[in-house]
Formats: C-alpha cells, sequence, structure tokens
C-alpha cells in the first residue's frame, strides 16, 4: 500500500504499437482519476539483454524510482515486465492474452473473445481497453462513420459497403456526418468519394487525421458506424457513449471476433445494419462501458487499499 502523499509509481513498456499503446494509456488515465500517478516509460529489453539482466540490472533502470505497478501490452513487452520486477519489484499488469503462461504475472486483463480461464489473476474484460472517454457532449445531429479493411477475419465489399452509406445518410437529411478510413481501407473505395461529393458528408483520410484527431471526433458524435472489422473502434464508440450501428462487410467465418459482435448486439450494445434496415434507429447504449475505468477501480480496491 502506498503512504499516503505519494504518488503510484508505474513503468508502463510500449513496443511502439499504436493499439496496445492505447491500451495501457487509458488504464493509465484511469488510475490517474482515482489517485496520483507518476509514469515512468523505461525501453524495452531486447531478448539478449533480458537474458543478461537476469544476473545484472540494467543500466539505464537503475536511477529510476522503484515501480508500484508495471504495465504492457503486447508480446514483446513480456520479457521486460517480468525482468523489471525481478530487478525492481512491483506487479505487473499485462494487457491481452500474454504468450507466456499466465502464473508469471499478477493480472493479466483478456478481452472476453479470447475466452480467458477463470483464474484469480485474470480479469475479462469486453473487449481491448481503451483511451476515449465518456462524453456528456454528444451531439445528436453529428454522425461518424468509421471505415476499416480487409482483414483476417473478414473479407471487403466496397460497392456493398457504399450503398449501407447511402442508406444510413439517406435516413435522416438533418444530419451531418465525417467518415473516416484506416491503413487497411483500400484506395478504390474513397475513390468513389472523390467523383460524388455529398454536402453533408466530409471525408477525412486517416492520413490527415492527428493523434487526437478521433478522440475529439467521439466526444462530439451521437451516431457512430463502424465497418465490423473495426473492432477496437466498436468499443471506443462504446466507451464515448454514442449510439453505434455496424456496417457489415463479409466474414470469411465465424470466429472469436464475430461472435464478440454477436453478443454485443444481442445484448442491445450495437446495432447491426440489417436490424438498422427493418427499423431505422440506433439505440444508445444501454448502461455505461468504461472497462479501463473498471480495471483501474480493481486495480486501487485489491492491490492498493
Amino acid at each position: 500500500m502506498k503512504a499516503p502523499g505519494h504518488p503510484l509509481i508505474i513503468w508502463r513498456f510500449s513496443d511502439g504499437k499504436a493499439g496496445h499503446d492505447h491500451q495501457s494509456q487509458g488504464l493509465i488515465e484511469a488510475l490517474g482519476r482515482l489517485q496520483r500517478v507518476e509514469v515512468v516509460e523505461p525501453s524495452l529489453l531486447s531478448t539478449a539483454s533480458a537474458l543478461r539482466a537476469l544476473v545484472a540490472c540494467p543500466m539505464a533502470w537503475r536511477t529510476l524510482p522503484p515501480p508500484d505497478l508495471l504495465i504492457g501490452a503486447g508480446h514483446r513487452s513480456h520479457l521486460s515486465l517480468l525482468i523489471a520486477r525481478h530487478q525492481r519489484g512491483g506487479k505487473i499488469v499485462v494487457l491481452m492474452r500474454p504468450s507466456l503462461p499466465l502464473g508469471l504475472f499478477d493480472l493479466c486483463l483478456i478481452p472476453e473473445h479470447d475466452t480467458p480461464p477463470a483464474r484469480a489473476n485474470v480479469l475479462s474484460t469486453r473487449g481491448a481497453l481503451n483511451h476515449i472517454h465518456y462524453s456528456a457532449t454528444l451531439e445528436p445531429k453529428q454522425g461518424l462513420f468509421l471505415i476499416g479493411g480487409p482483414s483476417a477475419h473478414f473479407g471487403w465489399n466496397d460497392a456493398a459497403l457504399q450503398a449501407q452509406i447511402a442508406a444510413v445518410l439517406s435516413a435522416d437529411p438533418a444530419m451531418h456526418w465525417t467518415l473516416t478510413t484506416s491503413r487497411r481501407t483500400p484506395n478504390s473505395f474513397l475513390a468513389h468519394y472523390r467523383k460524388r461529393a455529398d454536402a453533408r458528408l466530409t471525408v477525412v483520410p486517416v492520413e490527415a487525421t492527428g493523434p487526437d484527431w478521433l478522440p475529439t471526433q467521439l466526444a462530439r458524435a451521437g451516431q457512430v458506424w463502424v465497418s465490423a472489422d473495426s473492432v477496437s473502434m466498436i468499443y471506443e464508440a462504446l466507451t464515448a457513449g454514442a449510439a453505434v450501428g455496424v456496417l457489415d462487410v463479409p466474414r470469411i467465418q465465424a470466429t472469436r471476433i464475430s461472435r464478440g459482435l454477436d453478443k454485443l448486439a444481442g445484448t442491445g450494445w450495437i446495432t447491426p445494419f440489417a436490424a438498422w434496415q427493418r427499423q431505422p434507429h440506433l439505440k444508445r447504449p444501454p448502461g455505461a462501458f468504461n472497462e479501463a475505468e473498471r480495471c483501474a477501480h480493481w486495480i486501487v480496491e485489491q492491490w492498493l487499499r
């Protein structure tokens, strides 16, 4: 337990992947809303450096304040997390299912679609954590389209997706929409919108967005439509509190990802496009959706009080 008045020292290990950083950032920000934190970001160790560190403390870590928590996401962070605890103490929080045995870590935050086992050191989460905050300033006539691209789990059909977007646009002439893409979006998809301008649709390619662009948009958009392949963006939109619709893209096969989407739809958190067609209305989430906040409360209640 931390002495009163002293900040919680967090070592955050980053593998440089934006999606992983958003997860650890979201958890750290949630912890910071509960108590004062100080964040240190040591460099990851290579495998060879990690083996050498078993007998000698890494020079770069010797001057760092001893950690209370060690947080990391992604397989490349695992050895560094373990060596840091061995050398300097603290408890490890690993995000997503680790590639090493679960028993090596103090707490594993694993999305439920990865079927985490029932263990004392495992906390199941609804999707991956994110750094989006609930917004009390959503604008009911402001909408957002978040478009992904083909992946290991989903195929792609430009024409079918564009037809769904056109149907949403025509359903409410008073709405203004913004559409953005991802690194996976085929060039042919955007070419369609360069030829057919719509005064109510602003298209912002992913290359024109910065790190704060999406959080800013999600703080405003009362309605958000996400292509089914972009699962992390679905969870981000839910966290913001928006009414969330899911645009259909071809499923290569039933997977843990698609089953997770089916569960969200079955419990009323999201509206698939086919259901919206029968009744063109997006429902707001049935409750608060902030997994980073929930996990931060667990850590504080179980370890720090």
